[in-house]
């Protein structure tokens, strides 16, 4: 990177849960991060310390007043409404918030002379594909309002790139997991939908139950296997990605994943290990659209980014994930085991 530059970046959705992460990650190797959230699912708790502007992407004013001011480098884009279920009853929000509010950001970073962009995508690009393994060219095919969002906005980049000579880097989350390593941040959304999150919900006593959707896949228990990657990788890979560009890389998109996978009866016998708590389940049908299998091929991300995960094994997920939720809500309950 030349050192000459700015460091200042603008990171929109910064105050959430794998945006906080990313910012003291960017914050570790030199950057300036300047959040931009509208604090609806973000915590500013999470940014403490940092620039935090409260505002709307889909509010071009309010997101070109901030690139006015704060003259970034890059803009690292992570806001989004990013829930599966929520995006099948209430498809209009998610246009507008994720196809919408990223055109407004481009159109103002475009008039601001602001020429690179890392975005938050999704491995919901890719639907159900025939494949277990999934690589970058693997065929994109998004099955509901959610993944549709994320792949209309890379092809949206795509087209700013040939057009108006935007860099970006689309990194394709599979499945966000963990906590900070050190403590600091994790997961505060109070009503999660995701599997760990949720999981450890019913062990701090906040759910009564873990619902399971399916007991009957062609796995090796019959439960879904997906693949999980920690929150701290994913800063990483964001970093790198940055430095990537301001290094003159070209547009890319990029898998992250930890190339393993993990059925659900493996979080929930790992989580009652490391808890010493029973955590009860509920058994449920399958729910349309979840392959059976889903891992990533993420050796284009360690090819371009040099990028290798470093936490993604499952006990550190589900570790960090269990001890920062066992942060938020003292008492908790006593293991039945405990002396």
């Amino acid at each position: 990177m030349n050192s000459h530059l700015s460091r200042t970046v603008l990171v929109t959705g910064g105050a959430g849960y794998i945006g906080s992460h990313t910012v003291k990650a960017l914050a570790a190797a030199g950057f300036e991060p300047v959040i931009f959230d509208d604090l609806s699912t973000g915590h500013a708790a999470n940014v403490d310390g940092f620039t935090l502007i409260q505002g709307d992407i889909c509010d071009r004013e309010a997101v070109r007043a901030a690139l006015a001011e704060h003259k970034p480098i890059a803009v690292l884009h992570f806001a989004a409404k990013i829930a599966v279920g929520e995006s099948l009853v209430s498809p209009s929000e998610y246009y507008y918030t994720n196809v919408f509010g990223t055109w407004c950001l481009l159109e103002e970073m475009r008039a601001g002379g602001v020429n690179k962009l890392i975005f938050s995508s999704s491995a919901s690009v890719y639907g159900m594909p025939d494949v277990s393994v999934a690589s970058e060219d693997t065929p994109k095919n998004p099955i509901h309002p959610y993944g549709r969002t994320k792949w209309m906005t890379e092809q949206m980049l795509a087209d700013y790139g040939h057009a108006y000579g935007l860099k970006s880097v689309s990194l394709r989350f599979f499945n966000a997991a963990g906590a900070a390593v050190d403590g600091t941040l994790g997961n505060r959304n109070p009503a999660p939908t995701n599997l760990i999150p949720v999981a450890v919900d019913v062990l701090a006593g906040a759910q009564e139950q873990l619902k399971i959707f399916g007991v009957d896949y062609p796995t090796p228990d019959g439960t879904c296997v997906r693949d999980y990657v920690h929150v701290d990788d994913l800063a990483d890979a964001h970093v790198r990605a940055l430095t990537y560009l301001m290094d003159g890389g070209d547009t890319t998109a990029l898998n992250l994943g930890s190339h393993e996978g993990h059925s659900v009866k493996d979080i929930v016998q790992m989580l009652k290990g490391l808890s010493g708590l029973p955590l009860s389940v509920q058994y449920a049908e399958r729910r349309p659209g979840d392959p059976a299998t889903l891992v990533a091929d993420a050796r284009r991300a360690k090819d371009i980014l040099g990028w290798v995960p470093q936490h993604s094994d499952l006990r550190t997920i589900c570790q960090t994930a269990w001890n920062f939720r066992k942060s938020l809500v003292p008492p908790l309950p006593t293991p039945p085991n405990a002396v």
